[in-house]
């Protein structure tokens, strides 16, 4: 079986629910890490990364295999926190074994006490504040020298750890962090910049580089402000504008119209603002309480003049949300105010499509100020001069537009694509960059790019080295100014200010938009991104680390030489769920006219170069991306775990990082690295997504980001073993033992759910990736995929037995058994909160089909596949269980209980719920998101129970109805006369169901209903 190696920690624990209290913490916090640089399709936060990179360079002490050496080296390093002073440094969790160990240092002679607090210190060092501590760096550093030496001999230089689809760069600037040798690897060229920046400059240059773009902000307004204070005049009395707020417009197609037509501002939401003092608008009426109207004459961007009749908005202050009217805008049809006829849909994308997407001839409806001294918002109507000056820059640009300025364009006219589902802007006209931007927002960009070139040059001219870095760093800064100055920024009233324009990783089309005032000095002005650039810029450099590598190479085909890798930890692309190097165009565009010429090794080809980027893109764009297809992801997958094995060291270590939404991606990824030679020793999961991420609210997500630890399946001289033949019998009965012993782990650290089932992954395929392949008695080879069946069946029975708390589960009918694993399935992170009318506009376009008709309906909702593998785990077929479960195309819903009223009572009797329509509750799936089942307040006309149901869970829902219409006389005799209730697999079904349905569904309220009437029924 090979060369035995010690375990890592990461192999056999790992604090996880610690952690991802860090990481979610960390991200809706956005301290100054690297998103401030910039940011970049999916981030990881660093408390994950920084616990993942020590958890995987440090050996288990309490592992028989460890050497003596790195024992006594971590026992030497965690009596040094016992000290008075490193303990006020540790969490509360932490500080009473290490106070313990104060009193008796020999509790560290016991190597199991010696794992639980090196465990500890890598929960309390992945805390966001402990990252540039000292002391935290110092004892990670002498583990991470110790562990080195261990595996390469004394005095050996630092373990290199490389990444291969960097990204960001979180997982590289966390190895350098504790003292490896980091190597991050990319082809997306603005992810190779904000690496150089964050892994390269900023170990460098990083408080001289922090001073240097905190010295230009203060001085650049006031020159950015000779060029542009006629485009953003004061207001008066003294007030500064911060924002403008502005609607596309179309005309009212509304029929037999003899008067000028009228042009509908489309707003999505009549509020402006819902902290602090409410603040919304209003239609302006006459005596009659029609809607008025003045009569101007409007000129759009398709050349057209037109004289319009433009109803007339006024700002009040209402007390209640009854004061305030709908928006004129929903799922992208207008409807007018004046006449109140709906202009489609069609119509309103035909217009915009006409007018180039409508931003640089909006309607301006609002301009929000701050007055000295005074806090909040004023909000008021524009006045002519706002417009008038908006018209001067709108004539400006036009002028300017076929400007050539460095030898590029001025403005970025690079083409713009239609992506289905993910750039829906393209479709209403927006065909070039260019076009995301009204005309008073590319006269800003362009003059801040003119102004950051200056400093540039002055600088590059005397010290190349130092002027690419300082090129490099105001790069990223145009880009967060651009991010936050288009026509794809949503006002947000929770806050009130402008959001940026990837709220999600797409570019959606938004109605209307919030325009930041560059020289007001506040949100989204070149001083609030430089404020919190210099904060990353002094995080990073306050950790006294040493620069990283960082390659422009892809992962399939990695320039590392064989068996030179210590660690390989990477997140890859997951199929389509980002297509980084079209939305890196958004950036890329105005990077390249602003450090083009100093980074011209990145800044070759008009848009990011995506021949050799590892997504699935044909679904999005099969014009482009015909040969990019599943099979395409899956052979480049392969590919690059292949190259990682070889260039990793057979004692090394790797983890992948993934949280696909599909089984079939993760069999997919699973596959490769099966295929690739690796043994898959373990996984974790962490929550690594914001808590208010849009797509969290309203789309499939796994609850956490499942780390999968893997070993190269070699010899000690680095050739892959490939004649470990594993016998299929004894696999099938080591398995069910494996998720036995995890299960109860994770659950302990409060994992369940789609998280526990991904979790179970590492431990389950160690005992099948072990062997170069498994095959039968007949000599039949054993598939990955019939091997996932299998896991799948023993999860769903570990798992049934911890919902039953170890009860003889036998004893109930398959609808029971599939029922109570359903809801166990999706009870990871059922995610509560509304969306926002940005975020449903965003989910109204383009929006996936893909089990939609399910989710409409209501109930609980898995993808179909996984339904599939958890019925067939527990001895059952969906399709023996319609009357439980419905099956629409690659979707599967579990029937809430209201809808089973036919069924269960006959058909006379299978009337539907009354009760008034609530607000559609946010979808939930496989991976922590469900819909909510039935409606509150729901009540049916008296039932009687003809039939007591055939199976426990029948005869529980049938009590249920009972209850939720209210028939406790009807119910009393069910269980009592009737027998149901003396039945106790019953009442452990209830006692289940309680445990397992949401608190915000029915089902939960009407079960509790009846467990309570238990006790007074002398049940």
């Amino acid at each position: 079986m090979g060369q035995q190696y010690p375990k890592r920690l990461i192999e056999v624990d790992l604090p996880i629910k610690r952690i991802s209290e860090y990481a979610r913490r960390e991200k809706d916090s956005r301290c100054g890490h690297i998103p401030r640089l910039h940011i970049y399709p999916a981030a990881r936060p660093v408390a994950a990364c920084r616990a993942v990179v020590c958890a995987a360079l440090w050996f288990d002490p309490a592992d028989p295999h460890c050497p003596t050496r790195f024992v006594d080296a971590v026992r030497e390093q965690m009596l040094g926190w016992t000290s008075h002073a490193r303990q006020i440094l540790l969490s509360e969790f932490t500080r009473p074994r290490f106070e313990a160990a104060r009193k008796d240092p020999e509790i560290f002679l016991d190597s199991m006490e010696l794992r639980n607090a090196l465990l500890d210190f890598v929960a309390d060092f992945s805390k966001w504040e402990n990252g540039t501590n000292r002391e935290f760096l110092a004892t990670s550093r002498a583990l991470t020298t110790a562990a080195n030496e261990v595996l390469n001999g004394a005095g050996s230089s630092a373990p290199i750890l490389v990444d291969p689809f960097s990204g960001g760069g979180a997982i590289p600037l966390e190895g350098l962090r504790i003292g490896a040798d980091a190597i991050a690897s990319d082809t997306n060229p603005l992810a190779l910049l904000i690496e150089k920046v964050a892994l390269e400059y900023a170990p460098t240059y990083g408080e001289q580089l922090a001073a240097e773009v905190e010295e230009w902000s203060k001085a650049v307004n006031r020159r950015a402000a000779s060029v542009l204070s006629g485009y953003y005049p004061n207001a008066d009395g003294g007030t500064t504008p911060i924002a403008y707020l502005w609607a596309r417009t179309v005309l009212s197609e509304a029929p037999d119209e003899h008067e000028d037509p009228v042009e509908i501002p489309l707003i999505r939401s009549m509020w402006l603002s819902k902290k602090g003092t409410l603040v919304a608008l209003r239609w302006k009426r006459d005596e009659k309480q029609r809607v008025m109207t003045e009569s101007r004459v409007v000129s759009y961007a398709n050349g057209n003049t037109i004289r319009v009749r433009r109803p007339i908005l006024e700002v009040f202050f209402p007390t209640s949300n009854n004061e305030v009217g709908k928006g004129t805008v929903a799922r992208n049809a207008a409807t007018c105010p004046v006449t109140g006829f709906t202009t489609p849909a069609k119509s309103v994308q035909r217009q915009l499509t006409e007018r180039m997407g409508g931003a640089s001839d909006a309607r301006m409806y609002c301009v929000v100020s701050t007055r000295p001294g005074q806090s909040g918002r004023l909000y008021t109507l524009p006045d002519i001069r706002q417009e008038e000056c908006y018209e001067a820059a709108r004539i400006e640009a036009s002028r300017r537009f076929k400007e050539v300025k460095n030898g590029y364009p001025l403005f970025p006219i690079e083409t713009l694509p239609v992506m289905s589902g993910v750039f829906n802007a393209p479709l209403y006209g927006h065909a070039s960059w260019a076009s995301l931007f009204n005309a008073r927002q590319l006269l800003a960009l362009t003059t801040y790019v003119d102004l950051a070139r200056e400093r540039i040059l002055q600088i590059y001219e005397t010290d190349r080295d130092y002027g690419a870095a300082v090129a490099a760093v105001f790069g990223l800064l145009i880009d967060r100014l651009a991010d936050l100055n288009a026509s794809l920024c949503v006002w947000q009233l929770s806050t009130p200010n402008t959001a940026h324009v990837f709220g999600r990783w797409a570019l959606p089309m938004i109605m209307d938009y919030g325009e930041v005032n560059p020289l007001a000095g506040a949100g989204g002005s070149p001083e609030s991104a430089a404020w919190r650039i210099a904060a990353s810029l002094r995080d990073i450099a306050n950790m006294n680390g040493k620069p990283a590598q960082v390659m422009r190479c892809s992962a399939d085909d990695h320039v590392m030489p064989s068996d030179s890798v210590d660690a390989f930890i990477t997140d890859p692309p997951y199929y389509n769920a980002v297509p980084y190097a079209d939305i890196s165009d958004f950036f890329y565009v105005w990077l390249r006219r602003t450090i083009g010429d100093i980074h011209s090794d990145l800044f070759q080809t008009d848009l990011v170069p995506k021949e050799s980027e590892i997504c699935e893109m044909a679904g999005w764009d099969p014009v482009r991306y015909k040969h990019k297809d599943k099979e395409f992801f899956e052979r480049k997958m392969r590919e690059a775990a292949e190259r990682a094995r070889d260039y990793l060291k057979p004692n090394g270590i790797g983890v992948v990082v993934f949280a696909h939404k599909s089984t079939s991606g993760w069999e997919a990824m699973l596959q490769a690295l099966v295929d690739a030679g690796w043994i898959i020793t373990a996984s974790w999961p962490i929550d690594t997504e914001m808590a208010s991420r849009l797509r969290a609210k309203n789309s499939a997500a796994l609850a956490s980001s499942i780390h999968l630890v893997c070993r190269p399946r070699e010899y000690q001289d680095g050739i892959l073993r490939t004649h470990d033949i594993g016998d299929w019998r004894d696999v099938l009965s080591e398995l069910p033992r494996r998720i036995h012993e995890w299960m109860p782990r994770l659950a302990e650290e409060g994992v369940v759910g789609a998280d526990a089932i991904f979790a179970c992954l590492g431990p389950a395929l160690e005992v099948f990736s072990r062997y170069s392949r498994v095959e039968k008695a007949s000599g039949e080879v054993v598939t990955l995929r019939e091997y996932l069946e299998q896991v799948w069946a023993a999860v769903a029975k570990e798992a049934l037995a911890q919902v039953f708390k170890d009860a003889d589960t036998a004893g109930f009918e398959p609808d029971a058994r599939l029922t109570a694993m359903w809801l166990w399935t999706l009870n990871a992170g059922a995610i509560n909160g509304d969306a926002s009318p940005a975020e449903e506009e965003e989910a109204d376009e383009e929006e996936e089909t893909k089990g939609k008709a399910a989710r409409a309906k209501g109930g609980f909702v898995l993808e179909y596949d996984a339904a599939r593998k958890i019925a067939q785990g527990l001895g059952a077929h969906l399709e023996d269980l319609d009357h439980v479960v419905e099956v629409s195309g690659e979707s599967a819903r579990l029937l809430p209980v209201s809808e089973r009223t036919q069924y269960l009572f006959g058909k006379e009797q299978a009337d539907a719920p009354t009760g008034g329509r609530k607000k559609k509750a946010a979808q939930m799936d496989l991976f922590g998101e469900l819909t909510k089942a039935g409606t509150d307040d729901t009540a049916w006309s008296e039932k009687t129970v003809k039939k007591v149901g055939e199976t426990t869970l029948d005869r529980v829902h049938q009590a249920m109805i009972l209850f939720a219409a209210g028939r406790g006389e009807a119910l009393k005799r069910f269980l009592v006369e009737d027998g149901a209730g003396r039945d106790q697999r019953f009442w452990r079904l209830a006692q289940a169901l309680s445990a397992l349905y949401p608190s915000a569904t029915s089902e939960k309220r009407w079960v509790d209903g009846v467990l309570a009437r238990k006790k007074g029924l002398g049940l």
